[in-house]
C-alpha cells in the first residue's frame, strides 16, 4: 500500500513539474458597422449592415465555448456583443479601454475562452498589452471583420488574425 501511495505522489509531483497549465484564449473583435449619418454622435448604434454582421459573429461563435464576454460601454460594442451573449446565455461585462489587461482581468480570465469587443484603436492596443509587445497598429476605420485570436499559457503567447466575411 505504501508503494502505491509513493508512486501516486511521485506521478503527481512529476505532472506538476511538467508545468501542465491551462491555456487562456482571447478573441478580440472590433464593433460591427456603425451608423455614420450623424457625424457629431459619439455613441451611435449599429446600422443595418452592422446588425447583420453582429448576427454573423454570433453564428461564428455558435460552436465555440465562451466563458466570458467583455465590451466597452458604447452602444455599438454592446450591440455587437449582444447576439453572441444571448446565444451563450452570458452577461456582457464592461471594461475600461484606458485600463486594459490589468492583474485583476488576467486573474479573472485565466484558463478561459473570452470574447472582447472594442474599437479600431483599442482592439489592437489590447492585443499588444496581452502579447507584451507592440505588434499590431490601429485597425482601418472600415475594418469590422478582423478578429485577433490570442492564446496564452505559461510557456508562450501566440496570435493570429482571421477575417469574418
Amino acid at each position: 500500500m505504501k508503494k502505491f501511495l509513493l508512486l501516486f505522489v511521485f506521478i503527481l509531483s512529476l505532472l506538476n513539474a511538467c508545468n501542465l497549465e491551462e491555456t487562456t484564449t482571447y478573441y478580440l473583435i472590433r464593433h460591427a458597422e456603425k451608423d455614420r449619418t450623424e457625424t457629431t454622435n459619439r455613441n451611435p448604434n449599429l446600422n443595418k449592415t452592422g446588425k447583420e454582421r453582429a448576427t454573423r459573429w454570433a453564428n461564428y461563435f455558435e460552436n465555440i465555448d465562451l466563458d466570458a464576454i467583455y465590451s466597452t460601454k458604447y452602444q455599438r460594442t454592446m450591440q455587437t456583443a449582444k447576439p453572441i451573449a444571448d446565444n451563450k446565455s452570458l452577461k456582457i461585462q464592461n471594461y475600461d479601454p484606458e485600463n486594459m489587461y490589468d492583474a485583476t482581468f488576467q486573474k479573472e480570465t485565466r484558463g478561459k475562452k473570452v470574447l472582447i469587443v472594442g474599437h479600431s484603436n483599442t482592439t489592437p492596443l489590447f492585443v499588444n498589452k496581452i502579447l507584451g509587445e507592440k505588434k499590431y497598429k490601429s485597425m482601418n476605420d472600415k475594418d469590422n471583420s478582423s478578429m485577433y485570436i490570442i492564446r496564452v499559457n505559461k510557456a508562450r503567447k501566440t496570435s493570429k488574425i482571421e477575417k469574418l466575411e
